[in-house]
């Protein structure tokens, strides 16, 4: 069956219906594509046809293309994938040049046929591309729908017209932040912006009235018009000029120069408001291609779309039946169990919060009741919608209450005898079938489980914080965790619209134990004599969110030398960072904790900004005469995480690289350029990253040591996803 159909009406209008049976939300492929252009053909050559309206069969308009018609574009091109690519987009942007011109002659404009588009619902990417080819965008009035070019996001940049026509149509200014950013908007605020035209009751009737009225010059657009002038001024317009030099600092202050699509979105507006349309497109086309061509896109795609909804959709799933929760008790009304009520009674959940005095319960819904009053203010939330939220959660100091929830997620102090002594508790109310789950980023999930009666039905969900923000979470394999355990935390995850990675228990997990090396390689460096400002904007210039200094600032200096001390009482002689721990040490005994304290790596003023590094960093630890490479300081500080992400993988802690690319970005930060750990070793190559480690190894010791399956897929010249890509776990 065809994504497209069309039906033309006694009044002459053609109205074509994009409505992709085995989809949720529309998306365009090759095939759609190529039935789009016939139809639009037969319309615009039927002489009873007055004009076309272009809708959806769904109450959304479309998500965009499917991701895949890309790789089907390389592949089609044999040796040559960049001009397969190239003629692919063209052949996408003849098509919607046919619509935007619609027959009309190309001399004088007139005799062309008014198309419109209707937007019943959200509309992202293509779904907008489409719509702009249009002669005249209605969209209904849902507050919910979203409207926007969000490719950015995942490594590319519009390339279907989508970045011409917006740029030609509002300025470039106007256009950086939903091109640039991403930016998605409601339809009243895409009107307000000059995005779409109309946003109506009932929008397919009022595009059929505007379509059986307008006249030829409704329908050409500004830029096919004698004397267009592009709002705002052209690159050579005193006005424009000033606009695109600010765009280029902003990009690069942003970017720091690793992200190639924003940059390329850049040189393609820039180059085509210099020349005319149908060039442009072609400009932007060619720019679109060599994104595409750049393996970061191809990597960011793959890890921030294609594996992320996968994982979301349940790929390691087991094959038990639907574990919906219906009612979730949290244990310990702190920030971290105040944040997982918040999101489970978004998602409509009937929440138990329970602390040990009702004053701490009560503030920890008070924090649900505080978060949906900033949402009102930014008019994301309405006073009904609070109150509906805060009445899913009640607070208390009873146990009893925990009676008839299916999950626990326990969220009290990292200490195991406090968490022991609540699993009895807990286990003495709930029912056979509830699951017990564990938030604990550092503690044993199997040494824990030994306090439970129940070890099958005991997890760890470790939440990133702030819980409301952050779209990771972590869940984690016990011993003896049984495959019911696992799907009630998956589905939990997926309800509370978070992405989830599953790893086996071992300690530190999978995210902390890449994270801990590089926040210590940071600090190690601070002890051996390198500039602080050279570590964090080496960090910062390949991708890094944050560099490792500020990292602990924010997570606070006297967890580090919490979790340090643990660490060297677990691991005793195998213990190796003394010199990172005479750092720490001094910071938190000098009072100097982070920026909780507003006083840590960082100077801060009495607002709590951050002025600078502390001068007295560099008394304690003055800087080496001769100081590093830069390029040398990023690879110990990449390679710090990424050698521990391989090394999980072997040791079956994790046991999908997919999970490992999307869990070290969505957990951390891990340069999302890349793709993650795996994806980036693929991109610099296994003989390459072997010898980088070789080096290292041998100027600064052992925790550099080439790990034996890295070594292996160099010996080879093989790759990761090549060979795990579809989700294998790796087998010594």
């Amino acid at each position: 069956m065809t994504d497209f159909t069309m039906v033309k009406d006694a009044e002459g209008i053609a109205t074509i219906t994009w409505d992709v049976k085995e989809k949720s939300m529309n998306v365009l492929s090759l095939e759609g594509l190529a039935a789009l252009n016939d139809l639009v053909d037969d319309a615009l050559a039927d002489e009873a046809v007055k004009g076309i309206i272009i809708t959806s069969g769904k109450d959304t308009f479309a998500g965009g293309m499917d991701l895949n018609i890309i790789a089907k574009m390389k592949d089609s091109a044999g040796d040559n994938p960049a001009q397969g690519l190239f003629d692919g987009i063209m052949n996408m942007h003849g098509l919607l040049r046919k619509i935007e011109r619609a027959g009309m002659d190309p001399k004088t404009n007139k005799g062309g046929k008014p198309v419109a588009a209707v937007l019943p619902g959200t509309a992202l990417g293509i779904g907008l591309e489409l719509p702009l080819s249009c002669h005249r965008i209605f969209a209904a009035d849902n507050d919910k729908a979203k409207i926007g070019l969000p490719e950015i996001m995942v490594g590319i940049f519009p390339g279907a017209g989508g970045t011409t026509r917006l740029v030609r149509k509002m300025g470039a200014m106007a256009a950086a932040p939903l091109l640039l950013e991403g930016k998605l908007n409601a339809p009243k605020k895409a009107k307000m912006l000059g995005v779409i035209d109309e946003v109506s009751a009932d929008p397919m009737a009022d595009a059929r009235a505007w379509v059986l009225s307008a006249t030829d010059k409704d329908i050409v657009k500004p830029w096919d018009d004698k004397g267009y002038k592009m709002p705002g001024g052209a690159p050579y317009h005193p006005a424009g000029f000033m606009t695109f030099v600010g765009a280029s600092a902003m990009v690069n202050g942003n970017t720091k120069g690793v992200y190639p699509a924003a940059k390329a979105l850049l040189s393609a507006v820039y180059e085509g408001a210099m020349v005319p349309f149908d060039t442009a497109l072609k400009i932007e086309a060619r720019w679109f291609t060599h994104v595409l061509m750049n393996p970061s896109s191809g990597a960011m795609i793959r890890s921030l779309f294609i594996n992320k909804e996968k994982l979301e959709k349940g790929a390691n799933r087991p094959d038990v039946a639907d574990q919906k929760v219906q009612k979730v008790g949290v244990l310990g009304a702190g920030m971290m169990g105040a944040g997982i009520a918040l999101v489970s009674a978004q998602a409509g959940i009937e929440v138990v919060l329970l602390d040990r005095d009702q004053a701490a319960a009560d503030k920890g819904r008070d924090y649900t009741a505080s978060y949906m009053d900033k949402g009102i203010a930014k008019r994301k939330a309405t006073p009904e919608k609070k109150e509906q939220v805060l009445s899913r959660i009640t607070a208390t100091t009873d146990y009893e209450a925990l009676a008839g929830c299916d999950l626990i997620i326990e969220a009290v102090f990292e200490d195991p005898a406090i968490k022991a002594q609540v699993t009895a508790q807990v286990e003495a109310v709930i029912g056979e079938d509830c699951i017990f789950a564990t938030n604990t980023s550092t503690l044993p999930i199997s040494e824990l489980a030994k306090a439970s009666k129940r070890p099958e039905k005991y997890i760890g969900i470790h939440f990133f914080s702030p819980v409301e923000k952050m779209m990771l979470v972590e869940i984690i394999k016990g011993q003896k965790t049984g495959d019911v355990a696992v799907a009630k935390a998956l589905d939990y995850v997926r309800q509370i619209r978070k992405t989830p990675i599953v790893v086996n228990d071992a300690r530190f997990f999978y995210a902390n134990r890449c994270i801990i090396p590089y926040i210590n390689e940071g600090i190690r460096m601070v002890h051996e004599g390198v500039s602080p400002a050279l570590i964090e904007n080496a960090a910062k210039l390949v991708g890094m969110p944050l560099g490792p200094l500020q990292l602990t600032d924010e997570t606070s200096i006297d967890l580090g030398v919490k979790i340090a001390k643990a660490t060297k009482a677990a691991m005793g002689a195998e213990y190796s960072n003394d010199d990172v721990d005479e750092v720490l040490f001094w910071l938190a005994d000098e009072g100097r904790l982070g920026r909780k304290a507003a006083a840590g790596f960082y100077a801060y003023d009495e607002k709590g900004k951050r002025t600078g590094l502390w001068d007295g960093l560099a008394e304690k630890y003055p800087h080496a005469d001769e100081q590093p490479d830069l390029h040398e300081v990023q690879h110990r500080l990449l390679m710090a995480q990424v050698l521990e992400a391989v090394r999980a993988f072997e040791e079956g802690v994790l046991e999908d690289i997919r999970e490992g690319d999307v869990g070290a970005i969505l957990g951390w930060g891990f340069a999302p350029w890349s793709g993650g750990p795996f994806s980036w070793l693929d991109i610099i190559g296994a003989p390459f990253a072997e010898a980088v480690c070789d080096d290292l190894t041998e100027k600064f010791g052992e925790r550099f040591a080439c790990p034996a399956l890295l070594r292996q897929m160099a010996d080879k010249n093989s790759s990761f996803y090549k060979k795990y890509g579809e989700g294998d776990a790796y087998a010594a």
